[in-house]
């Protein structure tokens, strides 16, 4: 197929944020690309990691210039997946062989850098890298050989060069990151050092691994450093790798990571948003597995066997008759095309995500890849996913069939069956399993001794869930990501109640029990009863998140917000499991953090960005909050809509050391900002920044004068952005900027309208809206016809109007119309039912379908009513009212369903 760089340049600007903003700060890089040479992209590329300058800001142009590069050739079917991973993870081993080259110089002029190793594992050492990929070395030294200064122990030198190494690659400064280093898969790592002699390392894999451990280093190479010495090393562990003769342990660990694929996955099963391609069933890893397995059994007696690639693995298990050619290639192309969807996915953002999206992000992420709507990538999934099922089913039952090994059964096996648990024996080896070193938190023996005291009252409190296999699923999360949990163990048992909480989380609220396995120290607020306490102000929370010694340090105060924002949400989403208090308070307190945060965010990015490119005088950017946000009541599920604006003039200059025009600059300065909330750092993502509600949507600048906004609302503006502009509220901004932008705000908001025109726009709207994106459930109060949307139209159509009650807040609005006699006073308790449903919901109840009893019931209390029945006939009640007030108002009905 002929490669179509035109449309690859035009789908990435189109679906892909990051692309589209990489391809405008490279636009030399860009023009080649256009032109269609992609080899000489790739050149430039390079070309970009050779410049003088601070290492840690050429890595990071470098790999901004290759991701972009390559990301475009894949598109434009230039590059096939297996080059592009290829070239990923080539630079990743030069990215990495340069800061341990750079640590150590920097310690010890002129200095090789021998005796300091990196081990590529996982995707790296098989070369095959996806876009947005960690690196998961084994850092190893020499202490013979290590380079270090006279009085320098060298194991404290080799802990510095590791520290500086991570730091060089994974810090997230103002020009990205080079890779997200993890060295979790280093020996014992709860307890061992960053980098560790080769000595330890080699008597830990002789006499302490575990499976795992033997299935990391099939594709183990030597990537960086001293390459020499890492491939002697490499030689030396291999008969700790491949075992000339069948050990029965080892399979029977075998069989149970197999089916551990399966069991852990928590997802939807088959392709669609929230899908894993990665963990899912018929996803990647299931690919990867299928191959390993045959490997780690076969390849002991086989040399041939031992290849790193997952696609060679397989071709190489056809040719020595382990598995049938056909099936080899059904699996490697299946591989392929997974890969390129994974790469898609992951270019949108730059962020390591291995899940669909749902609406209009799934279907930019298909037209993305060259299909035509997301119902068609998800199609094509559906058989890739169900033939790699169908393979790795026969896997599992050959693996049942062949191993010696019987399941375990026993006391722990015979109480969990009389607990109700499905598959009592399958979950007594699941749990035993947790005891083999997989899992940080369980390495040492003081943690399994605590762990062992606990075990009994939590598996009895799981049990007590709706869903206790799925509560269990979620806890083993929390295990798989603690680093530590010594002290929530000990904690556990002292005081049995905190389970109760604890199994709550698990299991009424899916949103805070997947927050918890990314954060377990989030557990410390079930002790902190002041957690149950609404957050203060938006300034207190600000201070807050200024508050602490990494304040005046940018990528720290980002990380800072991350933590308060998340500990603050956390809090929030106990309060309403346990109804502690109104959903309608706790929106407002969602609302005030997010606020805090873009408070907080702003400040330090305007200085940061000032650094190198100065200032603009009698100038500054505002940012405008609409929806949700401009309203002041979020969920925990809420994007942040925001318009960026700016004061002066388009043509004025900063005065710093790399000035800007006006335009230019508040661009850069506005893509910045939404980089600082909605990029992950080390402590996560933080929220959804939406920008499309600015005059002409994806098409127009980021950020736009006040004068050409005015001019925009006046003479250009769509009726739907007036309604809105109803919702707007300035959130950044000098008290006479505010001022300004409010006036132009009344002024567009009180112009005179033709009712019947509106009317006509506003019904035409909602019908196309209510035709394209129906109801997602019996619970989406916010879409289903006389839900939340339908009550908003009625008010946004009544302002506009009737140029009255035009305040951001709905609740007000509604409030304000009643008063005024244009609604009727019922709507009002409607309103805050519907809210009340839509806030609580958004945790417990998050597919819009009725969830599980206790979840049900939980909805029920925080929505302040007995039951889900009672709860739903006060719905239907809601919906009612609404129905009647547009019948009233619109002359014209509105269907229920």
């Amino acid at each position: 197929m002929a490669s179509d760089w035109s449309n690859a340049l035009a789908r990435a600007r189109s679906e892909a944020p990051f692309l589209a903003n990489a391809l405008d700060r490279q636009p030399e890089l860009a023009d080649l690309l256009e032109h269609g040479e992609g080899e000489a992209a790739l050149e430039w590329a390079r070309s970009t990691g050779q410049v003088e300058g601070p290492l840690e800001s050429v890595l990071r142009r470098e790999r901004l210039a290759y991701a972009t590069a390559l990301a475009i050739g894949d598109l434009a079917g230039a590059f096939p997946v297996a080059q592009v991973m290829a070239e990923l993870s080539s630079l990743a081993d030069r990215a990495l062989d340069r800061a341990i080259g750079e640590a150590i110089t920097r310690r010890v002029d002129n200095a090789e850098p021998q005796g300091l190793i990196a081990l590529a594992l996982g995707k790296h050492g098989a070369r095959e890298l996806n876009y947005s990929s960690d690196i998961d070395p084994i850092l190893l030294y020499d202490p013979e050989t290590l380079p270090r200064r006279e009085r320098d122990d060298p194991g404290e030198a080799a802990q510095r060069y590791a520290r500086e190494v991570v730091k060089m690659l994974s810090e997230n400064t103002h020009e990205g990151y080079v890779f997200r280093v993890d060295l979790r898969l280093r020996p014992a790592s709860e307890v061992s050092p960053l980098a560790i002699s080769c000595e330890a390392a080699l008597t830990h894999y002789e006499s302490m691994a575990l499976a795992w451990e033997r299935a990391a280093f099939i594709r183990a190479r030597a990537a960086s450093g001293d390459i020499a010495a890492g491939e002697a090393f490499l030689a030396a562990i291999r008969p700790f790798v491949w075992r000339s003769s069948l050990d029965y342990g080892a399979i029977e660990e075998i069989r149970r990571l197999t089916l551990r694929i399966r069991s852990n996955y928590d997802g939807p099963l088959d392709p669609g948003p929230g899908f894993n391609l990665k963990h899912g069933r018929g996803g990647i890893r299931e690919i990867e597995f299928f191959a390993q397995t045959h490997q780690l059994i076969h390849g002991g007696r086989d040399p041939s066997l031992r290849v790193r690639g997952t696609r060679a693995a397989l071709d190489a298990l056809a040719a020595a008759g382990r598995i049938d050619t056909e099936e080899a290639v059904l699996l490697g192309d299946s591989y392929d095309r997974l890969r390129v969807i994974e790469h898609r996915l992951q270019m949108v953002n730059d962020r390591q995500t291995h899940a669909l999206p749902a609406g209009d992000a799934l279907d930019s992420v298909a037209r993305l890849d060259g299909h035509a709507d997301g119902a068609a990538l998800v199609a094509e999934l559906r058989e890739i996913t169900d033939r790699v099922a169908r393979s790795y089913d026969r896997l599992i039952a050959d693996d049942a069939d062949s191993s010696p090994v019987e399941p375990a059964a026993g006391p722990l096996a015979t109480r969990l069956g009389e607990l109700g648990f499905s598959n009592p024996e399958r979950l007594s080896e699941r749990i035993m399993g947790w005891r083999d070193g997989r899992y940080r938190a369980l390495r040492s023996t003081a943690a399994l001794d605590a762990f062992d005291a606990m075990l009994p009252a939590l598996i009895e409190a799981l049990a007590g869930a709706d869903e206790p296999d799925r509560a269990m699923l979620r806890w083993e999360s929390v295990l798989e990501r603690a680093s530590s949990a010594i002290n929530l163990f000990r904690l556990l048992e002292a005081r049995p109640a905190l389970l109760d909480e604890l199994v709550d989380i698990l299991s009424l609220a899916p949103t805070l029990a997947e927050e918890l396995g990314r954060r377990p120290e989030l557990f410390d607020t079930l002790i902190d009863r002041s957690a149950l306490d609404l957050p203060g102000s938006v300034g207190d929370l600000a201070a807050r998140m200024e508050a602490g010694d990494g304040a005046s340090d940018y990528e720290r105060l980002l990380d800072r917000i991350r933590i308060v924002t998340g500990e603050v949400r956390f809090a929030l989403g106990l309060q309403l499991i346990g109804a502690v208090h109104d959903p309608l308070d706790i929106a407002c307190a969602l609302s005030r953090t997010a606020e805090a945060a873009l408070q907080v965010a702003h400040r330090a990015t305007v200085e940061e960005f000032a650094r190198r490119h100065g200032r603009i005088a009698d100038s500054e950017l505002m940012v405008l909050g609409l929806g949700r946000f401009g309203g002041g009541a979020l969920t925990h599920a809420s994007d942040l809509d925001i318009i960026y604006l700016f004061t002066g003039e388009t043509g004025a200059e900063s005065d710093g050391e790399r000035p800007l025009g006006g335009s230019h600059y508040y661009n850069r300065l506005a893509q910045r900002l939404s980089a600082a909330l909605s990029v992950p750092t080390a402590q996560g993502a933080l929220y959804e920044i939406d920008t499309r509600l600015r005059p002409q949507g994806t098409q127009g600048p980021l950020a736009a004068t006040c004068e050409s906004f005015a001019k925009y609302q006046r003479e250009a503006a769509w009726t739907w952005e007036h309604m809105a502009l109803t919702r707007a509220r300035v959130l950044i901004g000098s008290e006479e900027a505010r001022a300004r932008l409010d006036a132009i705000i009344a002024e567009v908001l009180h112009n005179q309208r033709d009712p019947g025109k509106l009317r006509d726009a506003v019904l035409k709207m909602r019908g196309e809206m209510a035709q394209h994106k129906p109801a997602g459930g019996s619970l989406d109060v916010k879409l289903l016809r006389g839900g939340l949307v339908d009550l908003e139209f009625l008010v946004h159509f009544l302002q506009l109007r009737d140029r009255t009650a035009l305040t951001p807040h709905l609740e007000q609005a509604v409030g304000q119309l009643v008063e005024q006699g244009l609604l009727p006073p019922e709507l009002v308790e409607a309103h805050a039912l519907m809210t009340r449903l839509l806030v609580a919901g958004r945790l417990l109840a998050p597919d819009l379908n009725v969830p599980t009893p206790a979840a049900a019931q939980a909805l029920a209390r925080a929505c302040r009513m007995d039951s889900l029945d009672a709860l739903l006939i006060a719905l239907g009640k809601a919906r009612q009212e609404v129905a009647a007030a547009w019948r009233a108002t619109f002359d014209t009905e509105l269907e229920l369903d």
